[in-house]
C-alpha cells in the first residue's frame, strides 16, 4: 500500500481543498506490480480514471498501516428529524470558576459523540438539568 503524491499548485482547487490546505498526498492505493526498478502500477478507484496508473517512485510514498486507521462504529438512535441524543458517560473535573461577583461551577463531562468518547465542558446547572 502506497500513498500518492499530487502537486501542489498555486490557485487550483484539488479534492475539495485549494491553497496551502491542499492535500500533499492522497491514498492509500494498493501496488498490482513492479514495472522495471523505478515505477510501480497502481490500482486506482474509479474517481482517478482520467489519471494514469504507473507511477515513478519518487510519486510515491509507503503507508505504515496504523490501528487508528481502521474505523469502529456503532449505530446511533436517530430520530424523525435526523438528530439523536447525546449520553453522558462520567464526571472527569469539577473546577470552580470565580468570577468578580459570582462562582460559576463548570464540569467536565465524558460524552459518547458519533461512537467517539469526548470530552466537554459544560455548566454544571445544564449538565443537572439534563
Amino acid at each position: 500500500m502506497v500513498f500518492l503524491k499530487v502537486a501542489p499548485m498555486k490557485g487550483v482547487m484539488r479534492f475539495g481543498k485549494k491553497g496551502k490546505l491542499s492535500l500533499r498526498f492522497v491514498g492509500p492505493f494498493e501496488i498490482l506490480e513492479k514495472i522495471g526498478d523505478l515505477a510501480y502500477q497502481v490500482a486506482l478507484p474509479p474517481a482517478l480514471s482520467g489519471v494514469h496508473n504507473v507511477f515513478h517512485v519518487s510519486m510515491l510514498r509507503k503507508y505504515i498501516l496504523n490501528i487508528s486507521h481502521i474505523l469502529n462504529y456503532e449505530s446511533l438512535d436517530l430520530r424523525e428529524d435526523l438528530t439523536y441524543e447525546e449520553s453522558p458517560i462520567k464526571i472527569l473535573e469539577k473546577p470552580d470558576k470565580e468570577l468578580k461577583k459570582k462562582k460559576i461551577t463548570l464540569v467536565k463531562v465524558l460524552g459518547r459523540s458519533h461512537a467517539v468518547k469526548v470530552a466537554i465542558w459544560e455548566h454544571e446547572d445544564e449538565m443537572r438539568a439534563k
